[in-house]
Parts: structure tokens; sequence; C-alpha cells
């Protein structure tokens, strides 16, 4: 994953990037997983859990990285992303996804591919913020719908790869990126997978592409 920086801090980047506060566990395990990418080490290996380690932590940190990461990604690609490239938010014809919050998108809302990210992207940030969801402290535990949201944040983050590898990836492509997206994807599949953390419904969309470069 080395280089990836490279090619995404474009000043472009949707919202802000979420830290986390050196000293802490979750900093540490953070710098050991950066370190195991970077190092070039086989990603399907580097997603496994360590010894002694805390899944809930482990899934906390791959969440905020995730974040991160897809949202840099979307960042080089977002200005060719508009009402009318994108009207909708979907992954070819074939899928569609509408935005609800059940706050003020109380129903599933078609909205463009650029308002759903953003959305989506608030959405996020608000929960990986929420100390009583994502507890700073070692000594507070993880509340029992910690997974369950989860599983929720991941699954609409790796719509945003079902958009811009279907959609964008020529622009990708363009700035020679696509190796780096390709890794960035195939850490989250392997991320997601080992710990049944999105459907497999919900992968379908690139299932042809995932089965050529994850092997």
């Amino acid at each position: 994953m080395e280089g990836f920086g490279k090619f995404f801090q474009r000043d472009k980047t949707f919202r802000p990037k979420k830290k986390f506060e050196p000293g802490t566990m979750r900093y540490q395990l953070h710098k050991k997983a950066q370190a195991s990418l970077q190092a070039g080490l086989d990603l399907k290996a580097i997603v496994q859990l360590p010894a002694e380690e805390d899944l809930n932590d482990w899934v906390a940190v791959h969440v905020v990285d995730f974040f991160n990461r897809i949202n840099l990604i979307y960042g080089t690609v977002c200005e060719f992303c508009d009402d009318t490239t994108c009207p909708t938010m979907s992954g070819g014809p074939r899928y569609e996804y509408m935005w609800c919050d059940g706050v003020k998108y109380k129903k599933p809302t078609p909205v463009p591919a650029n308002k759903y990210i953003s959305l989506l992207m608030e959405w996020i940030e608000q929960h990986i913020n929420d100390e009583t969801l994502f507890p700073i402290n070692v000594d507070v535990p993880f509340p029992k719908n910690f997974i369950p949201v989860c599983k929720k944040i991941l699954t609409r983050l790796f719509r945003v790869f079902v958009h811009v590898y279907i959609h964008h990836f020529d622009k990708m492509v363009e700035i020679g990126a696509e190796a780096h997206v390709n890794t960035c994807y195939k850490h989250f599949y392997y991320f997601v997978t080992s710990y049944k953390l999105v459907d497999q419904r919900e992968l379908e969309p690139l299932k042809e592409m995932t089965e050529r470069i994850c092997k």
C-alpha cells in the first residue's frame, strides 16, 4: 500500500480525516496494521486478528481506516461525478442504491451518486465520532450494537467501490492509480469476508472482478 498517498492526497477528500490519538491502544493497532500493509505482506494474512487482541478493537480500527481510504479514492473522481453524469447512485443498470438514514431521509430515497456519497460519509463520520459507539477509553466496553452498525457502515462503503469501479474506473486508470485502488479493494474484501461483515448478496455487483483480482 506504500505510495497510496502519492495518488490520493490531492486536497480532494470529501471530509476531514479521522485519526487515532497517539498513545492509545487503538492507535498502536492502527500502526501495526499500516506497517503490515506497507511491508507488502499477504493481504489475506494481515486481516487476521492478532493474537490476544479484541475483535471489536480490530474492527473499529479497520472501519476508520477504510472510511479514510475510500474517502480519498472517491475524492479523486468526485469532480467527474455530478448530477448529470451520475443522476443515481448506481453500479451499472442492475444496481441502484437509495439513501435512508431514518432521520432526514426516513424512507429509501433516490439521490444522485455524489449526494449519496456525501450523505454516507457524513453519516459514517457521526458514527465513528460517537464515543458511546466507538469508545476511546479501553475501559469502556463496546455497545451490543457495535458490530451490526459496523456491518451497515462497511456495506455502504462497499457501494462506493461499486460506483467507482463501474462508472469512474477509467479516471483511476488515467492517473495511474489502478493498482492502488485494487489493493485497497482486496484488503477491504478480505477483511469483510473474513469476519462476515458484508452480506454475499451485497458483494454481487463486483463478483466477476473480485474473482479475477482476489485469488
